[in-house]
C-alpha cells in the first residue's frame, strides 16, 4: 500500500527492508541543501531528466518539470520496482488508486517498466510538498507531477528501487 510523509517516517517504515537503504541515504542528500545531490538536482533546467546509479541495482531519476492539469495525466504502474518519489523544491498533487480495480489501458512495457491504467474518479488525492516521500509498490497505481492550482516547477528524484 502507497505511503507517504516526512523522509524520516517514511525510511521507519521501510526499516525492515535494506533494499531502501542506499535510496533513502541518496534521498537524504538530495534534500539537504549544500549536498552535492541537492546542488546536482537544484541547478537542472526545466525538462531535465538525470539517471543517477545507486547501489543495489537502485538508481535515481532526478528532474526538473512544469505540473501538469489533471486530464494530461495518466494511472502507471511498474512491475520491476518500487518508485521513492521525493520532492526536493515545489508541491503537486499526486493520485494513487489500487491498480487491481482500474482497466489496463496500455500493456506492459518491460523496457520502461511501465503499465498504464485506466482512469478513476475513486483515487485518493495527495499534495506532496519540499521534503515530503510518497512510496509506491506495485500494485499502486498513481498518477503523478499534477498542478496544485496552475503549472509549477517541480525539482524531484525518483528513486527505482528493486522489487523486494
Amino acid at each position: 500500500m502507497a505511503f507517504f510523509g516526512s523522509l524520516a517516517t517514511v525510511r521507519a517504515r521501510c526499516a525492515r527492508f535494506p533494499e531502501f537503504n542506499s535510496a533513502f541515504a541518496y534521498a537524504g542528500q538530495a534534500l539537504a541543501p549544500g549536498s552535492a545531490v541537492h546542488a546536482r538536482i537544484t541547478a537542472l533546467a526545466g525538462g531535465s531528466t538525470h539517471r543517477h546509479e545507486l547501489p543495489g541495482g537502485a538508481y535515481a531519476m532526478e528532474m526538473a518539470y512544469q505540473t501538469k492539469p489533471r486530464p494530461e495525466g495518466f494511472f502507471e504502474t511498474h512491475r520491476k520496482y518500487v518508485d521513492v518519489q521525493v520532492i526536493v523544491a515545489g508541491d503537486e498533487l499526486m493520485e494513487v488508486a489500487a491498480a487491481a480495480r482500474l482497466g489496463i489501458t496500455q500493456a506492459h512495457d518491460e523496457a520502461k517498466d511501465l503499465t498504464k491504467h485506466a482512469d478513476t474518479g475513486a483515487a485518493s488525492v495527495l499534495r506532496i510538498r519540499t521534503g515530503d516521500v510518497a512510496v509506491f509498490w506495485p500494485e499502486d497505481a498513481h498518477m503523478p507531477a499534477l498542478a496544485v492550482k496552475g503549472p509549477a516547477l517541480v525539482r524531484k528524484t525518483v528513486v527505482k528501487v528493486p522489487v523486494v
